[in-house]
């Protein structure tokens, strides 16, 4: 440092109001300010690598580019230097004492064409550099400009002013000096400093040491002379920004464990860079199961987002909607200021622009490898399909793609079939697509629901996802078939096709003694069921519950109902099947008198048969106890 005489100066009139807010409001997170100084040293080094071969007036001190971490424990001190272009007098004056000016920008407006492409512009001195202060009670920055004799050194505290003055320093580049505020303490650590490189500056291009000093003795009670060596903590090469010939599997299953925080193996990668009226590069992963916040209530995307190769930010960016949450990796824009803040990327139509593009170019992607590759598609549908469906209600632009893209279980079909596989296998009088929802497939396979559908050879698509009581109703149809719920209203199976045993015809109840039974039966249960009727719907089960032609489904009741979104359950229609023993013995004594009373047990428990086999609690226990003990004595008398 110098000791020659310095100038005392102000910052620009909107820095003092604008700094606070910088500190306070723009950035979340305190240790951004080190991903500021590392990405402006990175830029410094960019520019000199390019100016070296572009401007005779430049000239290196060495080949090596690098940015050095030095950190003093008893000074509370942290440097940050580089090698890079440097700076002289007016360049310290314009880009620290103004907010959001760029030198970056000014260096860009140099070049035209192609040049554009040649040098990765890293770092914004400017509005970034600030963030120092929000460790630091003062910041020393000396800078000597390549090409230039004379070094200058630039001082503030941050609190309205700044001095500069010339200064002693042997290389070009520029040096950064925080003295570390009492409250800041924890950037003097080790630990925490490569966790901060590591987060946020792994695939800078150029290698970045860290060195610490005055920090604890070893063993032996001596200065850890290992810890003062200059060590290189980044990896110093971004793998999407390399071509993918040059990628091994094996890294990119390494870089995916890194990006992704995960143990297994990536089931498939999405690798590709675009060019033109936006420029990124995409190198996302789908894991091979499913993470362990899949299911966090805010729905947060984990791709982290970069800006020419420097980290942003890895959730509330929007760079994919919360149904391609699982996806792991990168995106890495050429378009994007690198200073933006997290919240200044909520509707970004930078951001919203790659969103659509990306998404799409996922979507595209599961459709090819749906054609070429099945069984590793149905792997990847297996753990994620039930929240790829959400996208079917929540992105109506795509929804139809993703409903052809979508795969279900089905009553007829092996493994997994599509909603046009299903619309090919329809029988020739059917007009609707038929399905189930429920808990989990096991469950649903044993529907009562499904006998005569089964029975009929009709096909029901059996919906174990939460989600897909929310998709169904949004989307009334697929390719002009409709969407119809077993559980719901009066089935019209006899117009589709006759049952597939009909020539084994069962005994039934006749349509008269029906009639008094279900008479007698909604006099007993008065307001505990909408409606009693007989059904063509069972063959092997007494009863069974189904919803009304214009209530809820039932599945989608008890959702909104476990959420406290619905208050009292809806009275359901109770259907009985005339075929069955006990429901044949209940209507030939429906016509009797005292039928009432003495049948009053039997069709209570008919309700509560119905209740257990859709999983739904019991209004009294105690009193189905007492009719089941009941009955059976007058069974076994």
């Amino acid at each position: 440092m110098s000791d020659v005489k310095t100038e005392k100066m102000g910052f620009e009139a909107e820095v003092s109001r604008l700094l606070h807010m910088m500190v306070h409001s723009v950035y979340s997170d305190r240790e951004i300010f080190l991903r500021e100084l590392i990405s402006n040293a990175s830029d410094a080094c960019d520019k000199l690598r390019y100016g070296v071969q572009t401007d005779d007036s430049l000239k290196s001190d060495g080949p090596d580019y690098g940015i050095a971490i030095a950190v003093d424990v008893k000074k509370k001190t942290i440097t940050v230097a580089d090698n890079g272009i440097g700076m002289d007098r007016a360049d310290l004056i314009e880009n620290l004492g103004t907010i959001a000016k760029s030198g970056t920008a000014g260096f860009v407006d140099q070049m035209t064409g192609d040049a554009k492409k040649d040098v990765q512009l890293i770092g914004q001195f400017g509005v970034g550099f600030y963030s120092v202060f929000m460790v630091a009670d003062s910041v020393v920055v000396t800078s000597k400009k390549a090409g230039d004799e004379n070094a200058y050194q630039w001082t503030s505290n941050g609190e309205g002013s700044f001095e500069i003055g010339e200064a002693q320093k042997e290389t070009q580049g520029t040096e950064i000096i925080m003295h570390i505020k009492e409250d800041a303490s924890e950037f003097l650590e080790e630990y925490r400093l490569k966790n901060i490189v590591t987060t946020y500056s792994d695939h800078i291009a150029v290698p970045i040491t860290l060195a610490i000093s005055g920090g604890p003795k070893n063993a032996d009670g001596e200065d850890d002379k290992e810890a003062e060596k200059p060590t290189v903590v980044n990896e110093g090469s971004a793998i999407w920004a390399r071509p993918k010939a040059d990628i091994t599997d094996e890294q990119y299953q390494e870089f995916y464990r890194h990006v992704g925080h995960a143990f297994d193996e990536p089931a498939h990668k999405l690798h590709y860079s675009v060019e033109g009226m936006q420029e990124y590069t995409v190198l996302l992963f789908v894991p091979t199961k499913k993470p362990m916040d899949l299911f966090d209530p805010e729905r947060k995307n984990r791709v982290k987002l970069y800006v020419k190769r420097v980290f942003i930010s890895d959730e509330g960016s929007d760079i994919l909607p919360g149904w391609l949450r699982f996806m792991r990796g990168v995106v890495d824009s050429q378009d994007l200021p690198l200073n933006v803040s997290r919240e200044m990327l909520q509707n970004n139509p930078v951001v919203t622009r790659m969103s659509k593009a990306i998404t799409k170019k996922i979507i595209t992607d599961f459709e090819k490898m749906a054609t070429k590759d099945a069984p590793k598609f149905e792997a990847i549908w297996e753990e994620f399909g039930g929240v790829i469906k959400e996208g079917i209600y929540e992105d109506f632009e795509r929804r139809e793609q993703l409903l052809k893209l979508s795969r279900f279980k089905s009553t007829t079909a092996d493994g997994w079939t599509t909603l046009a596989g299903y619309v090919e296998r329809m029988k020739d009088k059917q007009t609707e697509i038929f399905y189930v929802t429920g808990a989990e497939e096991a469950v649903l396979r044993k529907s009562p629901q499904l006998e005569g559908f089964v029975a009929r050879g009709i096909e029901v698509l059996l919906m174990g996802d939460a989600v897909d009581d929310f998709w169904l109703q949004g989307s009334p149809d697929f390719e002009g078939k409709g969407f119809t719920s077993i559980t719901r209203g009066a089935s019209n199976l006899d117009d589709i096709a006759e049952a597939e045993d009909k020539a084994d015809k069962k005994e039934t109840a006749t349509e008269g003694q029906m009639t008094t039974l279900t008479t007698l039966m909604k006099e007993v249960l008065g307001d505990k069921v909408s409606d009693v009727r007989a059904s063509n719907r069972l063959t092997a089960t007494a009863c069974c519950l189904v919803a009304s032609d214009t209530g809820m489904d039932m599945a989608m009741e008890r959702i909104m109902k476990a959420h406290n979104q619905l208050g009292q359950m809806t009275a359901k229609v109770l259907e009985i099947n005339p075929t069955h023993a006990v429901i044949r013995k209940l209507a030939e004594r429906a016509g009797e008198t005292g039928a009432i009373d003495a049948l009053g047990d039997a069709v209570w428990l008919m309700l509560d048969q119905a209740k257990i086999l859709e999983g739904d609690p019991l209004d009294d226990s105690a009193a189905f106890a007492r009719r089941m003990s009941s009955v059976l004595e007058a069974g076994l008398a």
